[in-house]
């Protein structure tokens, strides 16, 4: 079974005070950048992988899908999200992404935001998302960038340019890690991005997009505590095709 960190008391308090948490999709700074890879979803039936709050599931939902099931492994995160639903054609289902089983053809699109990267066995669950996606069905998804899932230490170091920047820690060893992420000791899987890719295509999936997000000057101007990610981009965004 997957780590559930998010039903820890601790760190379920401290999660729900993150702006994502609060403002929902309006508070997640990668959003509009996962908006733009999404199919229409008029009539589409829609599963997100990951569902947290529910945040996701109910946007789809006003925007034309026919149907959404959220999945998550929290009990916590889907009490939420049942209290905060109103929407019989909206279900939720506590399940380990790890052991996933999916009807096949049965979505247009699977959804996932910043859960992949606590995933060990990626492999089988992205053979499991496709085969329950009809064909010419999406998955849409972000992880924490792989900059992020292998540093070597918190502080800054400074390169030639005068630039801060963090060191790596074995890149290509690719595994569990252990960081202290609002709670000591959250598991997180590191693996490349020639891992998230080739894992993908080797399941059947045609890559369709790939951004690193990083903010945009833009960006910066509005959230001057940003900067550092223009360097480091925190996620990693993928849109894939069955």
């Amino acid at each position: 079974m997957a780590q559930n960190i998010y039903d820890d008391k601790g760190f379920f308090a401290e999660y729900s005070c993150l702006p994502r948490s609060v403002e929902g999709l309006a508070g997640a700074p990668e959003w509009p950048a996962l908006r733009a890879m999404l199919p229409n979803l008029r009539g589409k039936s829609v599963v997100d992988l990951g569902c947290g709050f529910g945040w996701f599931c109910r946007w789809a939902r006003e925007n034309g899908a026919a149907n959404v099931l959220g999945i998550d492994v929290s009990e916590k995160m889907l009490e939420r999200a049942i209290e905060e639903t109103r929407d019989p054609a909206i279900v939720y289902v506590r399940s380990d992404l790890e052991h996933l089983e999916l009807r096949p053809a049965s979505f247009d699109l699977a959804y996932s935001s910043l859960a992949f990267h606590y995933i060990e066995d990626l492999r089988r669950l992205m053979s499991q998302v496709h085969r329950t996606l009809v064909d010419g069905g999406r998955l849409v998804f972000s992880v924490e960038h792989p900059i992020y899932t292998a540093p070597s230490e918190t502080k800054f170091v400074t390169n030639s340019s005068g630039r801060a920047t963090w060191p790596l820690d074995g890149y290509l060893d690719e595994g569990p890690r252990s960081t202290d992420w609002l709670a000591k000791g959250v598991i997180k899987q590191h693996r490349t991005i020639a891992t998230y890719v080739n894992t993908l295509l080797d399941a059947g999936f045609a890559i369709l997009y790939i951004e690193e997000w990083g903010p945009t000057p833009e960006h910066i101007a509005a959230h001057p505590d940003w900067a550092n990610d223009h360097h480091r981009p925190p996620f990693l965004l993928i849109s894939a095709q069955r």
